[in-house]
């Protein structure tokens, strides 16, 4: 396969970088609309071939087969339309779109012409979502009641973020509703258990900081939210509670389930103390069991096994939750993949990679793929509009699940997986 990176901000050149790794990817290729942009990814990544716009990426280079997004978050729906239009899959930085219009047109183009979309959503890999995704799928917890998870990030860390993309009118983009940008938070419960949100009740905090980023006639949406908290009614009877916040004194760890109860048994989570507990109605005698051994991250273990760090007295550093997690399947990736140096957002982005990359050199269904990934946004867009009327309770759409016939990716890796022509031919594989 061929992959076009659009947008060269400092958060898709990993990504440039991890695609060229990949043993499947034939050429990536670039487009921004910065030059200096361009010519330093060239130069640094070795790429053959830039472009000064999305547009002439899908005019001259014809060959590519996939787009990455990596623009900003509202321009995604319109961009991953008008390139699965033309043939292209796709996959895209979250969010998949801002409208509920965009999202089930995408659906639809998926579904009609059997395209792949996927959304980078990296905390469907977290460790805390993995275990909690492992624990309850077993049917070790029981039927699921309740559970809480958040994406806590203050906007005042991201200034420079905006005003790289924005330019001098940052404020209006940055100001975005929180839940426009839900997925992070949403996805790790709902995939886990999964459900769908067929209803919210939300409210907002009404923002009245000194840098004018949020309230009416302050941003491109009128948003005078910096914090939105909903509770979403799952289509099986259960509640799980969502924050979005943007204006928090909290810094790392940003995205995290903090407890996620079954019938039988439950994860609960503070930084990095994880605990799972089996209940009375377990069957067995009740008892709290310490996680963190599987849940942290490979440095934190070992810093709390040598005793570097005294969570009694030393400030928590970011490091402990950038790399591998222990439950993290690492022998699932490419081998160049597997020892990649501690990354942020829990070293997610291999995974992202090389789902995307199966799912499109097999033609089968990926993680986040376009009904994934629509349960995980359109609930945040309603739970917004539920805020702006003062928490009223409101009906969430549904595209419905992916179709059965469509089969999803798998991870019986052969150990022959670096050699891509064997590859191809043991499991099948075909060359887009």
């Amino acid at each position: 396969m061929k992959i076009g990176i659009v947008g060269l901000g400092g958060f898709s050149d990993d990504f440039v970088r991890l695609f060229k790794m990949h043993p499947l990817v034939e050429e990536v290729v670039v487009a921004d609309t910065v030059k200096e942009r361009r010519e330093d990814s060239m130069k640094r990544h070795n790429i053959k071939r830039a472009f000064s716009s999305f547009e002439e990426l899908l005019e001259k280079a014809p060959d590519v087969d996939s787009i990455g997004i990596f623009t900003q978050r509202q321009l995604h729906g319109p961009m991953t339309i008008r390139a699965m239009e033309m043939g292209k899959n796709v996959y895209s930085a979250v969010p998949i779109g801002c409208s509920v219009d965009e999202i089930k047109k995408i659906v639809e183009i998926s579904e009609k012409r059997q395209q792949i979309f996927m959304m980078g959503e990296t905390c469907y890999y977290y460790p805390c979502a993995i275990f909690c995704r492992e624990k309850y799928q077993s049917g070790d917890m029981g039927k699921f009641v309740y559970g809480e998870s958040q994406y806590y990030h203050d906007i005042c860390e991201m200034y420079d973020d905006f005003k790289r993309s924005g330019g001098e009118k940052w404020r209006r983009v940055a100001g975005i509703p929180p839940m426009f940008y839900p997925t992070h938070s949403i996805s790790m419960i709902f995939s886990a258990i999964d459900d769908y949100a067929v209803s919210v009740s939300c409210m907002g905090y009404r923002d009245n900081h000194e840098d004018n980023i949020y309230g009416e006639g302050k941003n491109d949406w009128d948003n005078p939210f910096s914090n939105e908290t909903a509770l979403f009614k799952m289509s099986g009877g259960s509640v799980v509670r969502i924050n979005e916040f943007r204006r928090v004194g909290i810094n790392k760890p940003s995205s995290y389930i903090t407890c996620f109860y079954g019938e039988k048994a439950a994860y609960e989570c503070s930084v990095i103390q994880h605990t799972y507990q089996h209940g009375v109605a377990s069957g067995e005698k009740p008892h709290i069991e310490y996680v963190g051994d599987k849940v942290n991250t490979i440095l934190c273990n070992q810093h709390l096994k040598d005793g570097v760090m005294d969570m009694a007295h030393d400030p928590i550093s970011v490091d402990y939750i950038s790399g591998f997690a222990p439950i993290q399947d690492r022998s699932r990736l490419p081998k160049v993949f597997r020892r990649l140096p501690p990354f942020s957002h829990y070293n997610s982005h291999p995974f992202l990679v090389d789902d995307f990359v199966r799912a499109v050199t097999t033609g089968k269904l990926p993680p986040n793929n376009a009904w994934d990934s629509a349960r995980y946004m359109i609930p945040g867009l309603i739970a917004h509009q539920s805020a702006l009327k003062n928490g009223e309770l409101m009906d969430i759409p549904d595209c419905g699940s992916a179709p059965e016939d469509w089969e999803r990716i798998t991870y019986d890796v052969p150990p022959v997986y670096e050699n891509t022509d064997k590859f191809y031919e043991v499991k099948g594989y075909h060359k887009v």
